[in-house]
């Protein structure tokens, strides 16, 4: 390397002299006898470095400073995401029910556009689609409460056969346990029950102190979700000119991407969790297990958390039908939640949900861990469809887009709701 230093060093002086003696001869250029001088920058060496500012840092490894630079830009990040979800902690009473708001207004978008198409007015569209929406869910949770009151003393009483084959099994079966062992183990049993009264008792308490919370919540989603619904397209047009001019189309078609992903998302969700529930409950109501309609409810329930609410739900089917009927019944209870489960990742997921929103399953086992530790049950609910929004979104603002010109005009998203 120096030594093709060297040789472009001489090259470069001696077109320079040629040109200096080529305007001598024209007389051309500076005064007689006045020569001009060029600045010949210096060769770098292997020690030098351009994004370096000094000698201390150009004998520090190329790789080390990159590293460096990596480092100090993921504390940067680290900590502004750290303020972010504190900040979003503090607010969580107003940020979930607009979360909330949010997949609804997904869901329920479509039904307000085919009203619109039929030349109802916004606001009469909206409010017959959510009044009908609130009345589907009123209904479904009076029935499933009133099945499961008409139940509980017939099936405490099955619990209670239950235990005392538990504890006759324990005497003649392989266990062979004693009398004396068996009552051990179930006064150790009540006793941690009896121990852990206390926090329970403290949970309900608390619950019971946060019921106006609760309260507030459920009306904020239900006005969120009135006006997400019916002035959507107007709020997001709104946001994306708080954007620079050149952002703006980038921001829209990124929010188009990411509002379609979410309502394939929240669609295909119900509609799988709906075949799942309707699965369940055709194989409980065919082998007589008791609260078929609230099992196949929570299944409903369980499917909105990908992977881990079907095997949840699917497990408590499984111990109810053990209670009511039996083992055997309950082995196949399990075979039949097991094939739905199969049914629905191998067939549904696929063909449902579509390419669109499909995202690992390793990714969704972690951002749903991620989501019960930061918000519970309704972190688990959030974090698929947020990752799937951000995937979208994400994408595609990192496309290359053609340049738009300052005069372009931003008109917001396609859909009703945004």
């Amino acid at each position: 390397m120096q030594r093709v230093r060297d040789n472009l060093k001489k090259a470069y002086d001696s077109g320079r002299e040629s040109v200096r003696l080529a305007r001598a001869e024209d007389g051309v250029g500076e005064e007689p006898g006045h020569e001009v001088e060029f600045e010949v920058p210096p060769p770098q060496t292997d020690n030098n470095h351009h994004s370096t500012s000094s000698r201390d840092d150009s004998e520090v490894p190329h790789s080390l400073r990159i590293a460096a630079a990596w480092s100090w830009r993921l504390i940067v990040v680290g900590v502004l995401g750290w303020a972010l979800l504190h900040f979003i902690g503090i607010i969580r009473i107003v940020v979930v029910p607009l979360a909330i708001a949010l997949l609804l207004s997904a869901l329920l978008a479509p039904a307000v556009g085919w009203l619109l198409r039929l030349r109802l007015p916004p606001s009469l569209a909206t409010f017959l689609v959510l009044f009908g929406g609130i009345a589907v869910i009123g209904g479904t949770l009076t029935l499933v409460i009133n099945q499961f009151v008409n139940g509980v003393p017939e099936l405490t009483q099955n619990a209670s056969e239950g235990v005392r084959q538990i504890q006759t099994w324990a005497r003649t079966g392989p266990l062979h346990l004693s009398d004396d062992q068996v009552n051990s183990a179930i006064d150790s049993a009540q006793q941690w029950i009896n121990s852990n009264t206390d926090k329970l008792t403290s949970t309900g308490i608390a619950t019971a102190t946060t019921l106006f919370e609760v309260l507030t919540g459920a009306l904020l989603v239900l006005f969120s979700t009135f006006f997400f619904l019916r002035d959507g397209r107007k709020i997001f047009r709104f946001v994306v000119r708080l954007f620079p001019v050149n952002a703006r189309w980038s921001l829209a078609d990124a929010g188009d991407a990411s509002w379609r992903t979410l309502g394939s998302y929240v669609r295909a969700t119900v509609l799988v969790a709906f075949i799942d529930a309707v699965g369940i409950g055709i194989a409980l109501v065919v082998l007589n297990i008791q609260f078929p309609l609230p099992l196949a409810a929570l299944v409903f329930l369980g499917a909105f958390v990908p992977i881990v609410g079907a095997s949840v739900s699917g497990a408590v089917a499984v111990l109810v039908a053990l209670v009511d009927k039996g083992w055997v019944v309950a082995l196949i209870v399990l075979g039949a939640v097991i094939l739905v489960q199969q049914l629905e990742g191998h067939v549904l997921q696929p063909l449902i949900m579509g390419r669109a929103v499909a995202i690992h399953p390793l990714v969704v086992i972690i951002g749903i861990a991620s989501g019960v530790i930061l918000a519970g049950i309704i972190g688990a609910l959030v974090a698929v469809p947020l990752i799937a929004v951000l995937n979208t979104g994400i994408r595609r603002l990192s496309r290359r887009r053609p340049e738009v010109p300052p005069t372009a005009v931003v008109v917001g998203g396609a859909d009703t709701a945004k």
